[in-house]
């Protein structure tokens, strides 16, 4: 069994917040932008079938991808789907519903930072909080993408203070947690350990 933590109703405008530098536009225009200014990072992950579509379609090949066929709570169109599916990747299936990051979301992405080949992670449910622990995960010089509803893409680019914040988020969230032992297990993988 999946251990999970649960976003709870009070702290999700907190996780609405733009965690990065926001790209605004929409499709390859955006993404044209945004490449100008991401280097070439350790890790590079795409959280979220739009901006990966884009990205691929670029010729942005990230290191780990992370989608679930859905965009904006709905079905993303056959396009969308079948363009983020490269095969060039190994593919991890995790369960994660919505407005929960589960152990196995967490594991998902600490295999996929260890390997030296392309990973997408396919979520059955939602990736909508997935990109928190590739945040706090990734090796710093990497950069998160992650997609902003009707607005862009939000480029988060990994140093100390960003992960920092993340753990302040986080702390607020375990906060509100009933503590037991499968809550101390999330916390630890987060943080690495």
């Amino acid at each position: 069994m999946s251990y999970q933590l649960k976003l709870p109703e009070n702290l999700r405008p907190r996780f609405r917040e733009i965690f990065g530098c926001l790209y605004r536009g929409k499709g390859e225009d955006t993404i044209e932008k945004l490449s100008r200014d991401l280097g070439s990072p350790t890790k590079l992950i795409s959280v979220g079938d739009v901006t990966t579509f884009h990205l691929l379609n670029h010729g942005i090949i990230p290191d780990i991808l992370v989608v679930d066929d859905r965009t904006k709570r709905g079905p993303a169109s056959d396009r969308v789907v079948v363009g983020t599916k490269h095969k060039r990747f190994t593919e991890i299936s995790v369960d994660n519903p919505a407005g929960v990051i589960t152990e196995d979301l967490i594991d998902a992405v600490g295999t996929a930072l260890s390997k030296d080949e392309n990973v997408r992670i396919f979520v059955r449910g939602e990736e909508d909080l997935a990109a928190v622990p590739a945040i706090l995960m990734a090796p710093e010089g990497s950069a998160v993408l992650y997609g902003q509803p009707d607005e862009g893409v939000v480029v988060v680019k990994i140093t100390l203070s960003k992960k920092e914040q993340m753990k302040n988020l986080l702390t607020e969230i375990f906060k509100e947690q009933e503590h037991n032992e499968h809550i101390e297990v999330i916390r630890r993988k987060l943080d690495g350990y």
